[in-house]
């Protein structure tokens, strides 16, 4: 069974930093592409940052959180990461990571992902 386990929310004021991780279990994820989404309330679910399945582990970040938040993967471990710096109230929703298996053709899109965790809550306070 595939499972992917999301922990490190929490809450912390405008200015800090929190660090994500994200255990796999039930296949290697080493192969898939990893990304985060959020969904704040109200809002629909968008893309925060992606990883590729390559050796290099190429990078991908939603344009409002470049410069402030790394998206890491130790594939050994099969554990997927999102360092989140400089946080600020807006950064506050469910935080979901997720595995794609297959071919992605947008890393934007959740749809092109197939396995997804139940979701962190990060709330920043102003």
């Amino acid at each position: 069974q595939v499972q992917l386990v999301e922990s490190g929310g929490g809450l912390v004021q405008a200015g800090g930093s929190l660090r994500l991780s994200c255990a796999a279990s039930g296949r290697t994820f080493a192969t898939d592409v990893m990304a985060w989404f959020r969904r704040a309330p109200g809002k629909e679910r968008e893309f925060v940052a992606a990883i590729s399945r390559g050796g290099v582990g190429s990078t991908y970040y939603a344009d409002s959180v470049l410069g402030r938040f790394i998206i890491s993967r130790d594939k050994a471990k099969n554990m997927l990461y999102l360092q989140m710096n400089s946080l600020k109230p807006e950064d506050g929703a469910v935080y979901y990571c997720a595995g794609a298996l297959g071919t992605v053709v947008n890393w934007t899109l959740p749809a092109g992902y197939d396995a997804w965790g139940q979701g962190t809550q990060v709330t920043v306070s102003s």
